[in-house]
């Protein structure tokens, strides 16, 4: 839930920023100076560049999402209760206890996006974001191939 409301902050920041810059760009184009009208051109291909990463982002989440609760439908999620730190975080011993158990599902079916999906959440409980996210493409790349 807390994605979603995420998601709808940042769309509504970027519509903010689009006007804006919109707004910025044309003034900056009724000046008529050179520097200035590409000033506003800058202003528009960011705003641009920016909207789409966010809209990326936004489906990305979506997907993901849709993921987790197909699997979570099929039963299909870890259900191991790892140890928490104080801090509320995951203690890495416990992750690396049951990594491997999901780096070998995927090794043994490489072609599984369920296999993909669980492993990534491995990986984010253990911290590695940047594998989660790989693996949470795969897994949505693959389910997608599957259809």
């Amino acid at each position: 839930m807390t994605t979603r409301i995420g998601a709808v902050v940042m769309a509504v920041l970027l519509g903010l920023y689009l006007v804006f810059a919109g707004f910025y760009a044309t003034v900056l184009f009724g000046t008529g100076s050179a520097i200035a009208i590409a000033i506003g051109v800058g202003l528009l291909v960011l705003a641009v560049i920016g909207a789409a990463f966010i809209a990326l982002e936004i489906v990305f989440g979506i997907r993901a999402e849709r993921l987790a609760a197909r699997l979570e439908r099929e039963g299909g999620l870890p259900d191991e209760q790892l140890a928490v730190t104080a801090s509320g975080r995951v203690d890495r011993s416990a992750v690396d206890a049951v990594f491997p158990r999901y780096q070998a599902a995927v090794e043994s079916a490489p072609d599984d996006w369920a296999a993909w999906f669980r492993l990534a959440l491995a990986y984010d409980a253990a911290g590695d974001r940047r594998r989660a996210r790989w693996a949470t493409r795969e897994a949505i790349r693959l389910e997608r191939a599957a259809r």
